[in-house]
């Protein structure tokens, strides 16, 4: 099951919610130094919400991994350091579905679909103004930029919001708000135990 949104719109709640095991797709961020990062147009700052700046390779082989082995290795990222300080363990045990959350899930979703993972992809929706104050009290409190760059980085994300939720769409997830979204994770859970009961296949959709 892969989770996207805007920043700031409440993936990593819902996923938590939801009870389902969570891979964090944003561990797989380029690291600071890494010379292709992208830049804000204009400006000096890394455009972390470009999709460049992320690693996509490696994140589509830790689903697959975990996927067909129930097991992954994958990096810890610390977003305040735009680094990788480690590397942890995911395990989903006997679960028959497991959810990939991040900003960049729907750039993988193609991907996912033609090797067969795919249970469903969802875009959560809160609104422009609701999702920038939770962005930015969110980022404030766990130190992941300086100030100024956080406003900067909220003003411009909150004008290209519905953009951002268009291009999510078009790449194949679906939109919805908090509530919808937990429906549809029940609803691909319960189908999960039971092509579990009745495949041969040993891959557990994402």
């Amino acid at each position: 099951m892969l989770l996207c949104g805007p920043s700031g719109s409440g993936k990593s709640l819902l996923a938590a919610r939801s009870g389902l095991p969570v891979l964090r797709l944003d561990d797989f961020y380029k690291e600071g130094d890494d010379p292709t990062l992208p830049l804000v147009a204009g400006t000096s700052d890394i455009d972390w919400d470009a999709p460049a700046s992320w690693d996509a390779d490696a994140a589509v082989a830790a689903i697959e991994r975990l996927s067909r082995t129930r097991r992954t290795q994958v990096p810890v990222y610390d977003i305040s350091l735009s680094a990788r300080t480690g590397e942890g363990t995911v395990d989903i045990g006997g679960t028959p579905l497991f959810i990939a959350e991040g900003i960049f899930a729907a750039e993988i979703v193609g991907r996912c679909r033609e090797l067969g993972l795919l249970a469903d992809a969802l875009c959560l929706s809160r609104g422009p103004v609701r999702t920038f104050r939770r962005r930015f009290l969110r980022d404030l409190k766990e130190g992941r930029k300086s100030v100024p760059f956080l406003l900067r980085r909220g003003w411009r994300l909150m004008r290209r919001e519905r953009s951002i939720i268009a291009r999510q769409t078009a790449l194949g997830a679906y939109a919805c708000d908090r509530d919808e979204a937990l429906g549809r994770l029940a609803a691909a859970a319960v189908a999960g135990r039971t092509a579990t009961g009745t495949s041969t296949s040993t891959a557990t959709p994402a």
